[in-house]
C-alpha cells in the first residue's frame, strides 16, 4: 500500500464517493435503519442516536468529504528539511506511512469511510473495530470500500472491518505486537481506559472532549451567546462540543440569566455552582463530577469566576486536552489564553465545533489527538505517516 500510485489511490476513493451517491446509498440507509432500531431498543439517548444516525444529507457530507481528501496532495514520499552537509551528502526527511493501523471507535458509522480513505490515501492498511451499535452501517460502509478497492486492482484486505461485535476481538488487536504499528481509539473513557492499560503497541489517543468556553468580562455578550449556543447545541453528542461554560463575575449578572434563557429553551440541562444558582433558578447544582464529565448529551455545566486566572485554573484542572475557547475583546487576556492553555486547539472568539479536520482544511480525519506524540490535534494525512532520514552521497566515507 506505501507503494501505490496517487491516482490509483484517488480512484478508489472516488468509486466509494460515487456509490454513496448512487448504488450503494439504498443498502446503507437500510443498514442503517436496522441499527437505529437496535439503539431504541437498547436505550440509547438522543444525542448518541443522532451520532449513530445516517441520512441523504449526511452521506452527501461524507461524500464531499471522500473529495476533499482526493483534492489534498498525497504526503508519501515527500522530501523536507532538505540540506548540504559540509562533506556534500544531501539529507532530507521523506515522509513515509506508519504502516498497519488499527482503528477502534464507537457509534459513528462514518468513522469507517474517514478512517478508511484517510489510511488509503497515507499509505497505510487499516483494521477497523466498530462499536457494536452502528455494526450494520459499519459492514454496508466496508463492502463499498471492498469492491472500490477490488475495481482498481487492490487488495480489499487493506481496508479490514472487523466481523464481530465481541470484546476479546479489541483485546487481540490491541495486543497484535509485530503486526499492528499504531491504535487508534475513538470512544468513550472505558474504551479509552481498557486500550491504554491492555495494549502492548503504540496508542494514538483520542480522549474524551471536555471543552471549555470562558466569557471575559471585556466580551460581546451577543457574540457570546452564538459561541456558547453554537458550541453546545449543534451537535451535542460529539468530542467537540461545549461541556463546561466559564463566566467572568464582573458580566455573570448580565450575561448569565440571558445565555441560561437561550439554553433551556434549546433543551438543555444545566448545572451550576452556587454563583449560577443564585442567577439562574432553573439551574441544577453541580456536582464535583460534573467538572470533569463529557456529557455527549444536552447538559451543561457553569461556573463563574473571578477573572481569567481562575479560568485558567479550572481549564487546567478539568480539562482534557482537547479544545478550548475564550471570548474576549481584550487582546493581551486572548493571547494569554492562546498561549497558555494547553489543548489540541485553542480559540479565540469561535466555536469550539471548529476542531473538526474538515473544518481545518485536512478534508476527513482519523480522530483527534489528546496526546502529544506523535500528533496533537485532529489526525489528517500528514498525522497518518512518519518520517525517515534520507541521504544522497557520492562516495563519502566518514573519517
Amino acid at each position: 500500500m506505501a507503494n501505490v500510485p496517487t491516482s490509483v489511490k484517488d480512484a478508489v476513493l472516488r468509486r466509494v464517493a460515487d456509490a454513496l451517491l448512487g448504488d450503494a446509498r439504498a443498502t446503507i440507509l437500510e443498514a442503517n435503519a436496522r441499527d437505529m432500531a437496535g439503539g431504541e431498543e437498547q436505550g440509547l439517548s438522543s444525542a448518541m442516536l443522532d451520532r449513530l444516525r445516517l441520512d441523504g444529507a449526511r452521506l452527501d457530507g461524507i461524500a464531499k468529504g471522500l473529495a476533499d481528501v482526493i483534492a489534498l496532495p498525497d504526503p508519501v514520499g515527500v522530501e523536507r528539511e532538505k540540506k548540504t552537509l559540509p562533506n556534500g551528502v544531501e539529507i532530507s526527511r521523506m515522509r513515509v506511512p506508519l504502516g498497519l493501523v488499527g482503528i477502534i471507535y464507537e457509534s459513528r458509522p462514518n468513522v469507517t469511510i474517514d478512517a478508511a480513505a484517510l489510511t488509503l490515501k497515507s499509505g497505510n492498511a487499516v483494521i477497523l473495530r466498530g462499536g457494536k451499535e452502528a455494526f450494520q452501517s459499519n459492514r454496508a460502509f466496508a463492502s463499498v470500500f471492498d469492491h472500490a478497492l477490488e475495481a482498481e486492482g487492490l487488495p480489499p484486505a487493506a481496508v479490514t472491518l472487523l466481523p464481530t461485535t465481541d470484546r476479546r476481538a479489541t483485546l487481540a488487536l490491541i495486543q497484535q505486537t509485530g503486526v499492528v504499528d499504531v491504535v487508534i481509539p475513538r470512544g468513550g473513557e472505558g474504551l479509552m481506559h481498557f486500550v491504554s492499560e491492555n495494549a502492548r503497541v503504540p496508542v494514538l489517543q483520542h480522549f474524551k472532549g471536555v471543552c471549555h468556553v470562558y466569557v471575559d468580562a471585556s466580551a460581546d455578550l451577543t457574540m457570546a451567546t452564538r459561541i456558547v449556543l453554537n458550541s453546545k447545541v449543534q451537535r451535542p453528542g460529539v468530542c467537540n462540543a461545549l461541556e463546561t461554560l466559564l463566566v467572568d463575575a464582573r458580566v455573570a449578572d448580565a450575561f448569565l440569566p440571558a445565555v441560561a434563557k437561550e439554553l433551556i429553551a434549546a433543551g438543555v440541562t444545566l448545572r451550576g455552582d452556587a454563583a449560577v444558582c443564585a442567577r439562574v433558578p432553573q439551574a441544577e447544582p453541580a456536582t464535583d463530577a460534573d467538572w470533569d464529565t463529557e456529557y455527549l448529551d444536552l447538559v451543561l455545566s457553569i461556573a463563574v469566576v473571578d477573572g481569567l486566572e481562575p479560568a485558567l485554573a479550572h481549564v487546567a484542572q478539568h480539562g482534557s486536552g482537547h479544545t478550548e475557547c475564550i471570548v474576549t475583546a481584550d487582546t493581551e487576556q486572548a493571547e494569554r489564553w492562546l498561549h497558555e492553555v494547553d489543548a489540541s486547539l485553542v480559540l479565540v472568539n469561535a466555536s469550539t465545533r471548529f476542531n473538526d479536520g474538515g473544518e481545518l482544511g485536512l478534508g476527513a480525519e482519523i480522530g483527534i489527538s489528546t496526546t502529544k506524540l506523535h500528533a496533537y490535534g485532529p489526525m489528517g494525512l500528514e498525522e497518518l505517516c512518519s518520517s525517515k532520514w534520507v541521504g544522497r552521497g557520492t562516495g563519502q566515507i566518514r573519517g
